[in-house]
């Protein structure tokens, strides 16, 4: 199968392409979290149907069967007791996370998250004056972990939601049962509500994804879990996302605050959304072949050329999240975009700790993927 996008659709006259338009023509970029691997042709093919069908207002809770395959889909993941009652379609991940800020705590309440994180998460706490409680994951010999102690430590009466990102963006952590449980024990413990955007799911390699609100009634009744098609399957530009929960209740607050601006569910979108989950997994396994091929020779470049970047290679995703402190100092974005002219994300975006750690989105070509990291090494040699 053909995963490598010709260079003239990657860099479109319209200037379509957010990635690839954002920096000057002779820069690399591998940050945005988009894919260079053209979609799948059952997604193509549905939405050209689709068109045929007419743009006329979709029934008010979305495509029927969409959400019967959704219910499918999360069944086969462990997510297990769902109905299409269960789901609120939303116009992608981002309005459930700030939904679920706005629904699930108050101005002035203390949400805990774990960061490094997409951002977002941190957007949607800040602009709604939400109280951050920060709890850095830490780096280990087994990869990066939670910190369990300091989440105690963090944890106050005024304390109301936990949010999470697993699989984790940007350090590609795809977290155990056995750390779900004990997150689980204690967001029961100290009666939090929790919102987990579970977006990555289907981009893990070598471990099985473990939806948190599989692990029990309780913490099931507690918790708001969030994903979409766009990453899996390369369809950010449609949008398309649902908030998932066994409990009515927070389904229904969620609901009120979209009330008015999350608008209708998309038709296109929910017939690409419908295709992938129909049609896509042949797509799909080969799209995480490659990406599993280009995260090893990632691991391998940098063991070898760039010793001094500290990495610890994800177990899903398409990111990694590369210290360039040591090499490059604090400044490292600017200096590998100005001398080496390779776009990646700023780690300053992901929390206030990671400055001079940068993102860099493996789903290209290795070729691209070459270019890019010998123009890394030659900034870093040259220092």
């Amino acid at each position: 199968m053909q995963l490598e996008l010709p260079a003239h659709l990657l860099r479109d006259p319209h200037g379509y392409s957010l990635k690839w338009h954002f920096y000057p023509p002779d820069v690399l970029p591998l940050w945005v979290a988009d894919m260079d691997f053209p979609v799948a042709e059952a997604i193509l093919r549905a939405v050209e149907e689709r068109l045929r069908l007419g743009l006329g207002y979709p029934p008010p809770r979305g495509d029927g069967e969409l959400l019967e395959r959704i219910v499918e889909d999360q069944a086969g993941k462990g997510l297990k007791d769902l109905s299409p009652e269960n789901l609120l379609l939303t116009s992608s991940v981002v309005p459930g996370i700030y939904a679920s800020v706005l629904a699930l705590s108050s101005p002035g309440d203390e949400v805990i998250i774990q960061v490094p994180v997409y951002p977002p998460f941190l957007n949607a706490l800040r602009e709604h004056q939400r109280e951050v409680r920060y709890n850095p994951l830490q780096p280990t010999t087994q990869g990066w972990a939670i910190d369990f102690e300091q989440l105690e430590r963090l944890v106050t009466p005024r304390t109301r939601l936990l949010m999470l990102c697993n699989p984790q963006n940007p350090t590609g952590r795809v977290f155990r049962r056995e750390e779900l449980l004990r997150l689980a024990e204690f967001a029961l413990e100290h009666r939090l509500w929790v919102m987990v955007d579970e977006l990555w799911a289907d981009l893990v390699f070598e471990r099985d994804h473990v939806p948190l609100a599989s692990l029990g009634p309780e913490i099931a009744q507690r918790t708001v879990t969030l994903t979409g098609p766009g990453k899996a399957y390369n369809t950010a530009g449609l949008g398309g996302g649902v908030v998932i929960s066994h409990n009515p209740r927070l389904l229904a607050a969620l609901a009120q605050v979209l009330k008015g601006l999350g608008g209708h569910p998309n038709v296109l979108s929910m017939a690409a959304w419908r295709a992938a989950l129909e049609h896509g997994r042949p797509w799909l396994e080969a799209v995480r072949a490659q990406l599993r091929a280009n995260r090893d020779f990632l691991s391998a470049f940098l063991q070898s050329r760039l010793p001094q970047v500290g990495y610890t290679p994800p177990e899903g995703t398409y990111l990694a999240w590369l210290d360039f402190r040591q090499a490059l100092g604090e400044e490292a974005y600017q200096k590998v975009l100005e001398r080496g002219r390779v776009g990646l994300s700023d780690g300053r975006a992901f929390g206030p700790f990671y400055a001079g750690w940068l993102r860099l989105n493996f789903a290209t070509s290795q070729k691209v993927l070459a270019e890019a990291l010998e123009r890394i090494a030659g900034v870093v040699e040259g220092v």
